[in-house]
């Protein structure tokens, strides 16, 4: 890590670093393993795995001395069966991770020569790793909020909220010590509020809301906060909710900026990328990137990304 931390400051130092497959293949060998092969079938952790070549070269694939199995340092992880390159996987996450507001698949695909429908692929599997990836304690003090993202707000009532328009997709947001949890809800009636609470939330800590009346049984179990909107305040004896109302600002800009929009579908995976780079926005790049990389375990198949997928049910 400090050899990579000396070597690379800058996206031109990835460029340099990571010069071809075999350079990016040893980094991830030597990340993942330590110098010695691990099965990730029968999890064998050997120096005798057999080392497999194709056409007389070797390239990183190996058959486990135990359970005969072949792999190499990509299986099940987020690049197993990808024919990309790993060197463009690199490129990718890098600027995907450190850029504040993410990029374009679109963008993506321009700047290391993939298609838009590989590149957006990508991305996806790179935010399938991001979700739910810096789990916060939520055991102090936590502002829990809610919005509405996507749509336009055609025919709407004056005066009326985001909540009223059902173009609009709610988005529950809880915040503590500085780290953020958001999930997308069916709704934000008292049922669903009160559920992401008692999940998520220790019982008997203090819990701050707005005025709004889907947190009215809050009080049951929680010490519970009312900064009162409605009544223009924002500050109630040293309680507020104003920080995860900067984060609505800094996701909703992000979605509209860059992403310009996003299905309801797809919708809690941007979330989950934008809780990501908020939770880990005091790490530095190279630091968070080998992190990332060294851990990407979850690999999400084509055919899963374009199925329909209920996250409410998993929290």
């Amino acid at each position: 890590m400090d050899k990579l931390r000396k070597n690379i400051k800058s996206f031109i130092d990835i460029l340099s670093y990571f010069k071809d497959a075999k350079t990016c293949r040893e980094f991830l060998e030597e990340q993942r393993w330590h110098g010695t092969p691990i099965c990730p079938h029968c999890g064998t952790i050997s120096q005798k795995h057999y080392k497999l070549k194709t056409k007389g070269e070797y390239n990183g694939k190996y058959k486990c001395c135990e359970c005969r199995e072949v792999f190499t340092v990509t299986t099940g992880t987020m690049f197993h069966g990808s024919h990309i390159p790993l060197q463009k996987w690199f490129y990718a996450i890098y600027i995907f991770i450190s850029h504040k507001k993410g990029i374009s698949s679109i963008q993506l695909a321009k700047d290391i020569d993939v298609t838009q429908k590989s590149a957006w692929f990508m991305l996806n599997r790179i935010r399938y790793n991001m979700y739910d990836r810096m789990k916060p304690a939520f055991e102090d003090m936590t502002q829990v909020d809610e919005t509405y993202v996507g749509g336009r707000n055609k025919g709407r009532i004056k005066g009326a909220q985001g909540r009223s328009l059902k173009t609009k997709v709610p988005v529950v947001g809880l915040l503590s010590n500085g780290m953020v949890k958001t999930i997308v809800v069916p709704n934000t009636d008292r049922f669903h509020l009160q559920t992401i609470i008692d999940v998520y939330v220790r019982k008997e800590s203090t819990v701050i809301t707005d005025g709004w009346q889907g947190y009215s049984n809050v009080k049951r179990e929680y010490n519970h906060k009312v900064v009162d909107h409605g009544k223009y305040e924002y500050v109630k004896d040293g309680f507020h909710t104003n920080s995860i109302e900067g984060y609505w600002s800094h996701l909703k800009r992000g979605i509209k900026g860059i992403y310009h929009k996003v299905s309801k579908k797809h919708l809690w995976r941007y979330c989950g990328e934008f809780d990501f780079r908020y939770n880990t926005r005091k790490i530095d790049d190279i630091t968070k990137f080998v992190m990332f990389v060294v851990t990407g375990y979850r690999r999400l198949a084509y055919k899963e990304l374009l199925a329909e997928y209920e996250i409410w049910g998993n929290l």
